[in-house]
């Protein structure tokens, strides 16, 4: 097996199947139900942002801490977030007494068999536009929003790319779940959408490795970053480096065999190599 058709079978598998897609679809129904049968004419409007819409989302195999980020727009925007992360939890303790059910700023978190949910509360500012909460722990106040922005942005230049760059953001959002995050999801995710990658084409063979090589190189973490998230990004650039040599020389089992200290293959009932998640 090439380190290229090993990169394709990972993010293949990164893929959310049938049955799971299923089941989170009628939890979403069954969420969408329950929310205008308790707050009625309170909300003006409700909706699936984030990951789950732009077909990034890794299955919860390979990624703990993969959610549906759902928004609730409520009618009245004269509160302040707490006021209606409150409602919210007064919601899901309603109608999810059982589930485990958190406040995780600004989000109240509900965490099912199969899925987790990110409940984000919003209002329309008559100035301002849609707000969600900001996510400073001290804060109680809102912060302006667009968050669906960048699916378009990402649907653009994964076309651009030979549809390239959804499998390759899905490889490194494997890798990020299985260093403990060094970085947040979404701000991941907008990089990657946002990059050019004119030069990955011009100066590679432009397959799926050269897409997830040119990606990790580009990373960078801020200046304060721990020292465990510096660790596992040299790391990761170490390892892709290590790889490309390989390749150069024609070791292309040697390549594998590298690749996979990055990105470990999955057994075969979708659970990470040696317990990796645990």
């Amino acid at each position: 097996m090439s380190v290229n058709s090993y990169l394709r079978g990972l993010a293949d598998s990164a893929v959310i199947r049938h049955s799971e897609k299923e089941s989170i679809a009628r939890s979403i129904s069954t969420l969408q139900t329950r929310l205008n049968y308790f707050f009625g004419a309170q909300l003006s409007k409700h909706m699936i942002f984030g990951s789950y819409t732009r077909g990034t989302i890794l299955p919860r195999s390979m990624d703990r801490n993969s959610d549906i980020d759902y928004m609730i727009v409520f009618d009245d925007a004269s509160y302040k977030p707490q006021t209606y992360l409150n409602k919210l939890r007064q919601f899901v303790e309603t109608y999810y007494s059982r589930s485990e059910i958190t406040q995780s700023n600004p989000t109240i978190v509900l965490t099912l068999q199969h899925i987790k949910f990110e409940l984000v509360p919003a209002i329309n500012n008559f100035w301002y536009g849609l707000q969600i909460p900001a996510k400073k722990a001290d804060s109680n106040d809102w912060i302006d929003t667009a968050p669906n922005d960048i699916n378009q942005t990402l649907s653009s230049t994964n076309q651009s790319n030979n549809n390239l760059i959804k499998p390759m953001i899905r490889l490194v959002k494997y890798w990020n779940a299985c260093n403990n995050y060094p970085f947040a999801s979404f701000e991941l995710e907008k990089e990657l959408a946002e990059r050019s990658y004119l030069w990955v084409g011009f100066t590679s063979s432009g397959q799926l490795k050269d897409y997830f090589f040119d990606a990790i190189e580009s990373l960078t973490l801020s200046w304060n970053a721990s020292q465990q998230k510096q660790n596992a990004l040299e790391r990761a650039k170490r390892i892709v480096r290590e790889v490309k040599s390989n390749l150069e020389y024609g070791l292309e089992y040697s390549a594998e065999s590298e690749i996979k200290k990055l990105l470990p293959e999955l057994v075969a009932n979708n659970g990470l190599l040696g317990g990796l998640l645990k």
